[in-house]
């Protein structure tokens, strides 16, 4: 195990326990041991031979940054926990994919979404995919309830604000259509909580069906739904930054 230290925030989103935000809100609940003390600051400076616990378990350490694509079917919550009761994608992995490291997910998808869900072991090439900096789009195969026109069209590529919130540009291409429902094909990079259904509902039509196909340079492709598809160590180095995450060990 290396002696350079870092902070244990850094740590434990490098170890996959959450992104560093998500650590540091685990440290201010007092979830987060150090050598057998409650620890108080995320600052803490560690070398990984620390005894180092997460709500009283303790963490295996740094592995190799791994990176699955995750074809979420609906119905099922992005979270850990779920107040009411609901199947989270977590419970599904760890009944249908047991051979999973423990992982978080890049970004969520809403309960009825499907698709392509990012899953990591590294808190910290997480937060990396879902900055806004990085630039990546994500695209979308969306079947809608109502007419399209080329103004819907363009009036969402110039971005939008719904109920005081201003939405950046939104690329639509319409596919095919079937009785009253359209299937259009949508682009964007912001990825707001349920972007496309209010912005959806601001043009007129009701979204009935979602299912993310890419974000960024990952697709979903032919992975069956609920299935889980592991990303190469190759792809992993051609596209993202040498020091933002650990090669194979």
């Amino acid at each position: 195990m290396s002696e350079e230290k870092q902070r244990i925030a850094k740590y434990l989103a490098r170890a996959g326990i959450a992104s560093r935000r998500g650590v540091e809100a685990m440290i201010a609940e007092g979830r987060i041991k150090l050598n057998g003390k409650v620890l108080d600051t995320p600052a803490t400076l560690i070398d990984g031979t620390e005894d180092i616990r997460v709500d009283n378990k303790p963490v295996a350490g740094t592995e190799k940054t791994r990176l699955f694509l995750f074809h979420k079917p609906d119905d099922l919550v992005t979270s850990h926990n779920d107040e009411k009761g609901r199947e989270t994608v977590f419970d599904y992995l760890k009944t249908r994919h047991p051979e999973l490291p423990r992982v978080i997910s890049v970004g969520r998808l809403d309960l009825t979404t499907e698709g392509l869900l990012l899953l990591t072991n590294d808190g910290e090439l997480s937060r990396y995919m879902e900055l806004p900096k990085t630039g990546w789009v994500r695209t979308y195969r969306v079947r809608v309830f109502g007419q399209w026109s080329e103004q819907k069209s363009q009036k969402l590529a110039k971005g939008i604000t719904v109920d005081g919130v201003k939405y950046g540009p939104v690329k639509v291409e319409y596919d095919t259509e079937s009785g009253d429902n359209r299937w259009l094909t949508v682009s964007l990079q912001e990825g707001k909580n349920r972007e496309i259904r209010k912005v959806m509902d601001a043009v007129e039509v009701k979204v009935n069906r979602l299912i993310r196909t890419s974000y960024g340079p990952f697709m979903l492709g032919k992975l069956p739904k609920g299935a889980v598809a592991e990303v190469p160590q190759k792809q992993m180095r051609s596209t993202f930054p040498k020091d933002l995450y650990t090669p194979e060990l």
